[in-house]
């Protein structure tokens, strides 16, 4: 197969976008396909890499961090050239119209969606039905443009209820060779609990919440600090609702390695937002070996309880990779209170088994079958 690869809001060396791109274009080409991505860059751009061809569209920021494709017709020649047999939309909106191209062209389509759009907007505008009335209107434009829709679980699946047939889940990897964990040193008797959170400063995430449980564990007299890794638009002010608390923000690190190295220094990850569609970090902190508490909801939790989402589970409990609670401070403090005696060796053991049980080879046979049943390939509807 010759599969596109499309996306938008694509930093250059950051995000889940990005680290999902890579790994299944780098296995698509291990497996003998060709690939190309076509991505915004600062200018028109082809470099021709191990997996495959990069191509830049010139394109105008629209953050601080991201920039956005707006010459529909460069992407278009640059289709024209590679000639494609499969298109994989990683963009639901801006660059939905690849769909009917692909349609056009007598060319298999799957529209990855990375996010749970409905969630997102609500917790952006503090609302909740208008917005699934929205999104809904908005999928049932879309999907019918593409042969299958994917995405990497059960709980972003919900957003396209009414379209079932046409989504597949398919959860995403980790690199185990980046991530690992680090040699086991002792802890001092009575230092401080180490806690991590890796995440995009940004409304959407919900930093806030790890953040405000660890300032009610430091209320309570809990001996903790929580290291706060990454960047975005709203760090000033959770720098300023952090300060009095044992909270250190370090900025965003791009080394994988050094990732890898602060995961897993810590005694415990916290990747709470009950709006995470996957949770990449999760696998990530798993796999440098260290324990994950997570929200009840989200994708996230799907990664630290196999077969979440079932009728009537329990809105808190552990695993022995982690824990999950509700995505309140006061349930999260708690939540981690009552781990801390189960951390240690045993844990981290557990830890990086579970992160092995995912990996980027597994991820892209799946989507390679998923591509196999779209119309470029015989299949599609």
């Amino acid at each position: 197969m010759r599969i596109a690869q499309l996306a938008n809001f694509v930093a250059p060396h950051s995000g889940g976008m990005r680290v999902a791109l890579d790994g299944l274009g780098r296995e698509y080409v291990a497996a003998g396909h060709e690939r190309i991505l076509i991505v915004p860059g600062l200018r028109d751009a082809e470099v021709e890499t191990a997996s495959g061809v990069v191509c830049q569209i010139a394109s105008p920021r629209v953050s601080g961090t991201y920039r956005m494709i707006v010459r529909p017709g460069a992407v278009r020649r640059a289709l024209r050239r590679f000639r494609p047999t499969n298109v994989e939309c990683s963009d639901k909106w801006t660059l939905a119209w690849t769909g009917r191209w692909a349609t056009h062209h007598g060319v298999g389509s799957v529209l990855f969606s990375h996010e749970r759009l409905d969630d997102m907007l609500a917790g952006w505008l503090r609302a909740r039905r208008p917005m699934r009335r929205m999104v809904g209107f908005l999928d049932r434009r879309i999907v019918p443009r593409f042969d299958r829709v994917v995405v990497a679980s059960q709980y972003a699946a919900e957003e396209f209820a009414r379209w079932s047939p046409r989504v597949r889940v398919v959860p995403l990897g980790v690199d185990l060779s980046d991530f690992r964990p680090l040699p086991p040193t002792p802890r001092d008797a009575g230092a401080p609990l180490r806690l991590v959170l890796v995440s995009r400063l940004s409304r959407e995430k919900d930093p806030q919440l790890a953040i405000d449980a660890v300032l009610e564990l430091h209320r309570r007299g809990v001996p903790v600090r929580l290291d706060v890794f990454g960047s975005g638009p709203d760090e000033e002010a959770l720098r300023s609702r952090a300060r009095g608390g044992p909270i250190t923000f370090h900025g965003f690190i791009a080394d994988r390695g050094e990732l890898s190295a602060r995961l897993g220094a810590a005694d415990l990850s916290l990747s709470v937002s009950p709006k995470e569609t996957f949770g990449l970090v999760v696998l990530e902190a798993l796999a440098s070996g260290t324990p994950v508490l997570t929200s009840n909801r989200g994708g996230a939790r799907e990664i630290i309880t196999p077969g979440a989402g079932v009728v009537d589970e329990p809105a808190s409990g552990h695993v022995p990779w982690g824990a999950w609670a509700p995505s309140r401070p006061t349930a999260l403090a708690e939540a981690i209170e009552q781990l801390i005696g189960r951390l240690g060796p045993g844990m981290r053991r557990a830890a990086r088994q579970r992160a092995e049980q995912f990996s980027w080879q597994d991820c892209a046979h799946r989507m390679l079958q998923v591509h196999r049943e779209t119309r470029g390939n015989g299949g599609g509807q």
